[in-house]
């Protein structure tokens, strides 16, 4: 339970840091002060739910697009997010592009990052034990 605790905290921190710097880099995405909280909450339940069904619908109706369940999970999420208050807003058409690369190299490296992080730093308090 605490694995899953500290995984939670970890996506929903990079969530938050992929969405503002979307916000501070691309022209055309917004992020409202009042809804943000929101809008982090909504894209990360959204990007956790939607992964394993793209990942399971990529597989089977078109296994080359497997690579780029990330990339459509994120934008899905993003949609969602927008969807609910003013924390997140995109306009246009070419802001949806490099907003959705911002936030998924972001949360994945942020998700492949701190974990090892954090394991490291756990092992390394172990042994000073």
């Amino acid at each position: 339970m605490k694995r899953l605790l500290i995984l939670a905290a970890i996506f929903c921190g990079s969530s938050v840091v992929g969405l503002l710097l979307a916000g501070l880099l691309v022209p055309g995405v917004g992020v409202g002060v009042q809804g943000f909280i929101v809008a982090v909450v909504v894209f990360t339940i959204a990007q956790s739910l939607l992964t394993p069904i793209v990942t399971k619908l990529a597989t089977k109706f078109s296994p080359p697009l497997v690579g780029g369940v990330g990339l459509i999970s994120t934008a899905l999420a993003l949609v969602i997010a927008s969807s609910f208050s003013g924390g997140l807003v995109i306009n246009g058409a070419s802001a949806w592009v490099p907003a959705t690369l911002v936030v998924w190299a972001v949360t994945a490296l942020g998700c492949w990052l701190l974990p090892l992080w954090l394991l490291k730093k756990g092992v390394k308090k172990a042994r000073q034990r």
